[in-house]
Parts: C-alpha cells; structure tokens; sequence
C-alpha cells in the first residue's frame, strides 16, 4: 500500500470497509477509558482514528501521541456508531478503526490550539508554520489557487498566451519608489524591480503577440496602508483591437465566473453608467451606488432669486444648481427640511 491512500477529509461512507493509509497532525487526541480517539487533520479536513487496546504494540504509540504529531495511521473504515456522526464534516459518518500507527514526527507542545482564532498578529507571526496549518489559513490559500485557476482557464480559453516578463529590469517612471538590486557585474550600477510589466506588455503587442496575460509579483518601495503593500501578486493583461465595449464584456465574465465557481457566487449583469450620468445625478465619477441619494435639478428655480451665489450660478453659460435632500433630516433641525445645495459649471 502507498505511504498514503486518501486524504483525511475525503474518507467518506463510500470507502465503507475499505483499507486505508492516512497522513496527516493530530488535532486532538482524547482517551475514553481505554479507547483512545484521535482527529487527524490534513489540508483537505478532519477524520476520527479509533485505537483499541486490542492491538497492544499500535496501542501503546496511541498513548504517547499528543497534538500536532505528525503521524501515518494504517486502518478499516467502518460506520460511527448510531447517534454519534457529525453531520458537519464530510467524514462524520465514519471513522478508521487503527491497525497500525507510525509517528512521523514528534511535536513539543504547541503554544496555541491550531482552532484558536482569537490570536494577536505578533503570537501569529511568531510562529508561522503553525499559524498556516490553521483552517482559516489554509482555506484562504486555498481560495487563493482556485482564483488564480480559474483566471487561467478563462484567459486560456479566449486566446490569451502566459508569458513571463523581466524581474531584474532598467528603472521607469512608475507611480512609486523602485526597489534597487545592485549588480554584481557592472560596479555601482543597480537593477530595479518591476511596479508594472507596463513596457514589456506593451512591447508584446506591437510584436503582434494579440492576447497576453500574466499572474505576476509587483514591487513598489511605498509605506504601507490597507490598500498598500511593498509586494503584490496582480493579474496583468494586455490586449490589441478590442473596443471599450469588447474588454469590459470579456472581464465582466472573467469576474462572474470566477465568483461563481470558487465561492458560488452569482454576480450577475454588471450596471453601467456613462461618465456624464454619474456627474449629472451624483456629481462624482465613482458613486456609491449603496447610497440612494441623487441631485435635484433646482437651476430652473434659481434663477431669479436674490441670492447672488444661486442666481449667478443658474443664469450663467453652463451653470447649474442642484441641491440634495437627505431623507429624515429634519429630525434634528426644528422641523425643517435639510437640503445640501451645489452650484456651480456642470461638466
């Protein structure tokens, strides 16, 4: 038998009676008065081993195992006990009952429960290699991979080619700080990290190459913030001969199945607004559309009131005045409605 047969969260009731070899940590290990129960754990979930001192030799290695031993367990999927399955794991209707355990790697006593969430980022950090074996972590990496799957089958699918551009590359206006490499070659000369693949992508497309794509690192030396990281990974795409309309309709789908299938997520159509109606009714070219608040024309009221800033405003070539009524907002002002006014060029 191989060293491993199935992972450990994908033993199910259709292995019934069946053989088989698991690897993985122990999550928890508990001993009921004879029987010792073990949860081992590997990146696909939890399976319950059951060692019965009926088997002596396996037996006394169960009673020495405690968490986060690395260990290979050997043994006969069965069905759980009537009322003791948990509906909540894929393997909760069964369990391995050991013939054989081998303890791969012994583990001291980990300072923190690998379920724990309640963890600061300096505990998380210190100890990294546990912090990655928790659940949290691994489905977020997890996610990570089928995102970037299904960005590559889509773009594969539409004609796009994976090309690999330049690390170590000549320094190029970009929107921050490069990161510098010195050059072992040509004394005080340095290599830059790349903000962008901008140019090489670029230089793609007149080499007619049509479609590029890349999932790429980026490295801008800037400080960091929530939006912000000296080192990021981005889906760089470049494309010739599509029109505005063509590569928003191609990405939109890109998103859509992308959200679908990695977290079930139907998006649906896309809204889309022109320029000139975002500035007409929210005055900016990127609206909270979760706000539900929009202009009221007032320039046709304006003009002829005694109020030079509205009444210039509304006369004038161009102006306009709008005003923006806030829902409930004279709760606090004595009764009265609560109005926000702009005036001023509509552009």
């Amino acid at each position: 038998m191989a060293m491993r047969s199935h992972y450990c969260g994908l033993v199910t009731e259709a292995l019934n009676g069946q053989t088989v070899s698991l690897c993985g940590w122990v999550n928890r290990r508990r001993d009921h008065g004879g029987v010792i129960f073990i949860d081992l754990r590997d990146r696909e979930g939890y399976v319950q081993v059951v060692c019965d001192p009926d088997r002596p030799e396996m037996f006394k290695v169960a009673e020495n195992v405690r968490n986060e031993f690395c260990i290979q367990v050997k043994g006969l999927v069965r069905a759980r006990p009537e009322g003791t399955t948990n509906e909540g794991l894929k393997s909760g209707k069964i369990e391995v009952l050991c013939h054989e355990l081998i303890v791969l790697n012994e583990s001291v006593t980990p300072p923190f429960q690998i379920d724990d969430d309640n963890l600061s980022e300096t505990t998380r950090l210190t100890h990294r290699v546990l912090d990655l074996r928790r659940p949290y972590m691994q489905n977020n990496l997890m996610l990570r991979y089928k995102v970037a799957m299904e960005v590559r089958k889509y773009l594969d699918e539409n004609g796009f080619v994976d090309i690999e551009t330049p690390m170590l590359t000549k320094s190029t206006p970009e929107g921050a700080r490069d990161y510098l490499v010195p050059s072992r070659v040509h004394d005080g000369q340095f290599f830059a990290l790349p903000q962008s693949p901008q140019l090489f992508k670029q230089l793609l497309m007149v080499a007619g190459y049509d479609r590029y794509y890349q999932i790429t690192k980026c490295f801008r030396d800037e400080d960091l913030r929530a939006d912000r990281q000296p080192e990021f990974t981005q889906i760089d795409i470049e494309t010739s001969f599509l029109s505005e309309e063509e590569i928003r309709d191609m990405f939109q789908g890109m998103i859509k199945r992308v959200f679908q299938n990695t977290i079930g997520v139907d998006l649906g159509e896309f809204p889309v607004m022109t320029y000139q109606d975002a500035m007409h009714l929210y005055g900016s070219d990127k609206p909270d559309l979760r706000v539900k608040l929009q202009f009221a024309e007032l320039t046709d009221v304006m003009g002829d009131v005694d109020f030079k800033v509205f009444s210039g405003a509304a006369n004038m070539k161009g102006g306009r005045v709008v005003a923006l009524r806030v829902p409930h907002g004279s709760v606090e002002g004595g009764g009265k409605a609560c109005c926000g006014f702009r005036s001023g060029f509509s552009r």
